[in-house]
């Protein structure tokens, strides 16, 4: 009996222990191909403002950061598969993904911006972009925005698995241009030696579908964890923090 008790002893003593260990580590879902939000460096290590903004709410919180690599259009399914807890890749809060998932505050908002060589004539305008290859990624707001307002009216918006695979084919010339996040075309390309020939021509705001800022994202009704970053936000802001790592990425301000 006595040893019958001490086995259950452990197994409960386990238990708790595993318990204690989930609830003190964040895994955050991440898809590492959106500089300078987040990607990967030279080692294979996670950079970008997003994991530095992540590893501070963990810091502030007083939990361990444990990044989960994913790709962003399978994000949401495996938030909700428990995969991880939470979604940081420079997700937009659009009204769509709020039926699927909970936001925390707002992290930032930057706008949507079309891509195209410095000679090139398309602009927003749809009647220069009919019959013309338009690249976006996939699960992103670019593609919902594409698909939705230009595919109906002529325009052949080719889908790619992340924005980095994008790039080489607008410089071969097999898509004339690309809808991507302005910052992230930017930094990520338009500063590069390969995009010296390329240039935003507009960006374009539509709050329902491009959404109005970005937001870590949550399983529907996880307040515990919900709570935890939300406070951890609210203190990196009020210390300064969240200050310094923008200024780290960005010459402009990105939160309101």
């Amino acid at each position: 009996m006595k040893k019958s008790l001490s086995f259950a002893l452990l197994l409960s003593l386990g238990a708790f222990s595993h318990l204690s260990f989930a609830e003190q580590t964040l895994r955050f879902g991440v898809d590492p191909t959106f500089p300078p939000f987040e990607s990967k460096a030279s080692d294979g290590s996670l950079k970008g403002f997003d994991i530095d903004l992540g590893n501070a709410i963990c810091a502030q919180a007083k939990v361990k950061c444990q990044w989960v690599q994913i790709g962003f259009d399978g994000s949401i399914p495996a938030l909700q598969a428990k995969k991880f807890d939470a979604i940081l890749s420079a997700m937009s809060m659009t009204e769509k993904r709020r039926e699927q998932v909970d936001f925390s505050n707002m992290l930032y908002i930057t706008p949507s911006a079309l891509l195209t060589p410095k000679n090139s004539s398309l602009t927003e305008d749809i009647s220069t972009l009919h019959g013309k290859n338009i690249g976006v990624a996939q699960g992103t707001i670019q593609e919902t925005y594409a698909k939705a307002k230009w595919a109906p009216q002529g325009v052949n918006v080719v889908s790619y698995p992340n924005q980095m695979e994008i790039y080489p084919d607008l410089v071969a010339g097999r898509l004339d241009g690309s809808l991507a996040n302005a910052v992230s075309a930017d930094q990520g390309f338009l500063n590069t030696p390969e995009g010296k020939d390329y240039v935003i021509k507009a960006t374009l705001v539509d709050k329902e579908l491009l959404g109005n800022g970005v937001g870590i994202g949550l399983r529907k009704g996880d307040e515990v964890h919900l709570k935890l970053i939300n406070d951890a936000l609210a203190e990196l802001h009020s210390n300064g923090t969240y200050d310094q790592l923008a200024k780290k990425y960005f010459k402009f301000k990105v939160y309101p």
